[in-house]
């Protein structure tokens, strides 16, 4: 069976004294996969090799079922919220989340009607004339998650997400970013330290260790 999720095949990488080796890893389309490890682990590293931001020097990254280890950033369908989420502080909130649709030359018409679904989703409409110097953290969160979103990708990259935010806030977001993955269907990778965190998200949960995948557990989803 095909598996149309992400999967990294003898995954090799070198920078100063990290290294990854041969790293084989699958994630099962649609799931929400959350990579945890200690500092130093490599993975920030290995988020930035899926995205294209990092190339490997050997194996092959398969997205969707399709090959993408030789395509840019941009031609891989990752929508990718990195660690600090910076917004353009000169662009309002609306124009934050249009970004990455105007890069591609959608239709005004098109960016308007998906950006103003997306925020609707995210439950923060009434930010999009905002400037980002007036928003708490937890709704900056949403605006970068937003601009990831609109682009309808096929994959979703989360490094840190909710690292900035307090532990009041934290449980309310990821019941926000479990809903909303759920009803996407979106296959997705969540890079986090907090056990709690962890554990309200994830499917399974994959520990990274020196740059090699420790263990793998699933994580029992009560009702």
């Amino acid at each position: 069976m095909v598996n149309n999720g992400v999967q990294l095949n003898g995954i090799s990488f070198r920078i100063g004294e990290f290294a990854i080796e041969g790293l084989d890893l699958s994630i099962r389309d649609g799931e929400y996969f959350v990579l945890t490890g200690p500092n130093g682990a490599g993975k920030t590293i290995l988020i930035k090799l899926i995205t294209g931001l990092l190339q490997p020097a050997a194996g092959a990254i398969r997205i969707g079922g399709e090959p993408v280890t030789d395509l840019p950033p941009w031609e891989r369908s990752i929508g990718y919220m990195p660690q600090d989420g910076v917004l353009f502080r000169n662009r309002s909130v609306r124009r934050n989340i249009r970004f990455g649709l105007e890069v591609r030359h959608e239709s005004k018409r098109a960016i308007s009607k998906v950006v103003e679904r997306t925020a609707g989703m995210l439950g923060i409409t009434h930010l999009l004339d905002r400037m980002p110097a007036g928003l708490s953290g937890g709704e900056r969160q949403k605006v970068s998650l937003a601009r990831a979103l609109v682009l309808s990708p096929a994959l979703l990259l989360l490094d840190e997400p909710l690292s900035a935010i307090d532990e009041d806030t934290r449980d309310g977001l990821c019941n926000e970013l479990r809903a909303i993955q759920r009803k996407m269907g979106i296959t997705t990778i969540h890079v986090s330290h907090n056990r709690r965190e962890t554990e309200l998200v994830a499917d399974r949960i994959g520990v990274l260790t020196r740059g090699a995948i420790a263990d793998i557990m699933e994580v029992d989803k009560k009702p």
